[in-house]
């Protein structure tokens, strides 16, 4: 059989392939390590961490949509002193990169949990910009170049480790952001986040969710997100993961065609815990059968009209 190199080097940090559970549907991997050995994966990004515990948003929180769900868990997660003595040990077991997304309040609250989690031992901070910002009136930080520059900035300066910015979609200009970032510091960008969206009980009249809107995932958002990085993987010049809708390997070939390194793997794992391992068994075949060394190869090869 050929020889395949599933391997990428990214900000130097060695992935032994380009799968990566995404933040929020994997939880801490506990769950999902019934079904196979995580060491399987390329990396493992936890789920969103704050400073403190938070038990999210009430119910109903999840809603089905069509080709996707809308989601308003609202950051449920134990806090970040917690994840590093309890969950950061398990995760470490596995022969897997470990990503450490968080998500602050202000500025200061993001540097402390970089500083924190780099100390501890994660491979990436992924830093998730799309929070209210308490000291700008609940503007999210992601909405505006100087608000994901001050973030990335002090992240950076805290951290050991290479900075990631996850990248909301809800924005004018997906570009201008990007570039902030990276102008920042950013070693890395990750996108998209989920699309905001609602859906209303037609019997009720009411909102499906309790927090009446919440963020779109699933298949429906993968044309989005195809185009979101192949737009920022023109404008900058550090990796990306690129993520949204990414349910089979057909879809992560497309997204790396796009301009992404490494691929997400979110809403798809609800459905099929074992959807990044046959993810990564499909790009085995892809790369063999298009006449592809490594997978490496593929990033950013779209063929524009």
């Amino acid at each position: 059989m050929q020889s395949l190199d599933l391997s990428i080097d990214f900000t130097g940090v060695r992935f032994k392939n380009p799968v990566v559970a995404a933040s929020g549907t994997f939880g801490f991997g506990r769950e999902y390590n019934e079904y196979y050995d995580l060491s399987l994966l390329g990396g493992i990004c936890a789920k969103g961490l704050t400073m403190h515990p938070r038990p999210g948003n009430l119910p109903p929180r999840i809603a089905e949509t069509p080709m996707g769900m809308l989601n308003s868990v609202g950051l449920q997660n134990p806090g970040v002193k917690v994840f590093i003595k309890e969950e950061l040990p398990f995760l470490r077991s596995f022969d897997t990169v470990i990503i450490a997304n968080i998500s602050g309040n202000t500025v200061d609250e993001y540097a402390q949990m970089a500083e924190m989690l780099s100390d501890a031992g994660v491979d990436i901070i992924e830093v998730n910009v799309s929070c209210p910002n308490v000291e700008a009136g609940g503007l999210q930080f992601g909405t505006s170049t100087d608000g994901v520059a001050s973030v990335t900035e002090a992240v950076r300066k805290s951290s050991v480790v290479p900075v990631m910015v996850k990248l909301s979609p809800n924005v004018t200009d997906i570009t201008e952001i990007a570039q902030a970032a990276e102008s920042a510091g950013a070693d890395a960008i990750s996108l998209i986040n989920t699309i905001l969206g609602m859906r209303i009980d037609t019997v009720t009249r009411r909102p499906v969710l309790h927090n009446n809107t919440g963020g779109l995932s699933g298949p429906a958002i993968l044309p989005v997100a195809v185009r979101m990085v192949w737009q920022v993987s023109q404008a900058v010049g550090i990796p990306i993961l690129g993520m949204g809708g990414v349910s089979d390997f057909s879809d992560a070939v497309e997204i790396m065609l796009a301009g992404a390194s490494l691929v997400g793997v979110g809403t798809a794992i609800i459905s099929d815990p074992y959807a990044p391992v046959k993810i990564i068994k499909g790009l085995e075949e892809y790369l063999i059968n298009n006449g592809f060394a490594a997978v490496s190869d593929i990033t950013g090869k779209v063929v524009v009209n």
